[in-house]
């Protein structure tokens, strides 16, 4: 079936009249409407109404929203870049933060898990605000976190150390927790629990109520002290046998790295309890000398081949000069 335009008068057309009209053709015209709608991804269609041409399907959202941006001028894409990429480059920011944050965290808990059968108990942090009373008595505070005073459900008293954010990498609580939780002598403090949830670290110790040794040996001047030359030899010698079960008594040997008076607890019997395994390192007992990337002690009591490797190598050696240091 094709147009064509046929007279008026005629009404009953014969074949031959039929191919006069057919052989005379018929008019078509065409608007530039229909490219505009071809070009746009539409189909034009011929209606015969009022409008004779409509584009039956128009251009796609996503192609009309492209169309849309290629045609703006070039201080306008200036103005969106400046608006939208501060928002971007805070976000990518933000997550590389978050990702770096948490692969500490991570990494504690992947070692917790691998080792859940060896590890002391563990608490959840509701449980050390409760046994600490929201952190309501403060022992002290060292160079890894503050140390408050607890008590469990059966009235034991306990000191929890909680560690700070600042400062914490995993490794130090890694220490504690995988060595000290193992260790049981007279004169290493025994540690009872951990918590580790998030990002809040606490190590759970028994709590000696006679502080650290620092607090009775420097006394303000006019103070008696408090200790015979016969208990001080015993605190020496208590001492001096933890460090050697540290140093040889373990299945590896443990530096301390940090003896000093301020890491000395006494129990109600004043025996001696070394504490604080923050900067401590293992090693094999086979290995005679031992590296370390960065200084660790403290200024006074740390031996001086930890200062500088002219004086000498690290060895297990470095911990009985800090002894000495506190005799």
């Amino acid at each position: 079936m094709v147009p064509a335009k046929w007279p008026a008068h005629v009404e009953h057309p014969s074949y031959g009249d039929l191919l006069k009209v057919l052989a005379s053709g018929f008019d078509l015209s065409w608007s530039i409407e229909g490219r505009n709608c071809r070009l746009s991804g539409g189909r034009c269609q011929y209606t015969g109404f009022d409008a004779p041409y409509a584009c039956s399907c128009e251009r796609k959202p996503m192609l009309k929203l492209l169309f849309v941006f290629l045609s703006l001028p070039l201080l306008v894409w200036v103005s969106i870049i400046r608006v939208i990429a501060p928002p971007i480059i805070i976000l990518v920011f933000l997550i590389r933060k978050f990702r770096t944050a948490r692969k500490p965290v991570d990494r504690v808990e992947k070692f917790l898990r691998s080792q859940q059968s060896l590890m002391p108990k563990r608490y959840s942090y509701a449980d050390i605000m409760a046994i600490t009373n929201h952190f309501k008595d403060k022992l002290g505070e060292g160079g890894f976190g503050s140390v408050y005073r607890g008590q469990l459900p059966g009235g034991c008293f306990i000191a929890v150390k909680m560690l700070g954010k600042h400062n914490f990498n995993g490794e130090e609580f890694i220490n504690e927790v995988s060595t000290i939780g193992r260790i049981h002598h007279v004169n290493v403090v025994r540690l009872l629990g951990f918590c580790s949830e998030g990002s809040k670290r606490a190590l759970v110790y028994e709590y000696m109520p006679n502080g650290s040794l620092d607090k009775h040996i420097f006394l303000k001047k006019g103070k008696v002290q408090p200790f015979s030359w016969e208990k001080l030899h015993e605190i020496a010698l208590g001492t001096a046998r933890g460090i050697e079960y540290l140093h040889g008594g373990c299945d590896i040997c443990i530096l301390h790295f940090d003896i000093k008076p301020h890491n000395i607890l006494l129990d109600h019997d004043f025996v001696p309890k070394i504490s604080d395994f923050g900067l401590a390192k293992f090693y094999p007992k086979e290995y005679d000398v031992m590296s370390i990337s960065t200084t660790r002690g403290t200024i006074g009591y740390i031996a001086p081949e930890l200062i500088s490797r002219n004086f000498g190598v690290v060895s297990n050696k470095s911990d009985v000069y800090s002894f000495g240091m506190c005799c």
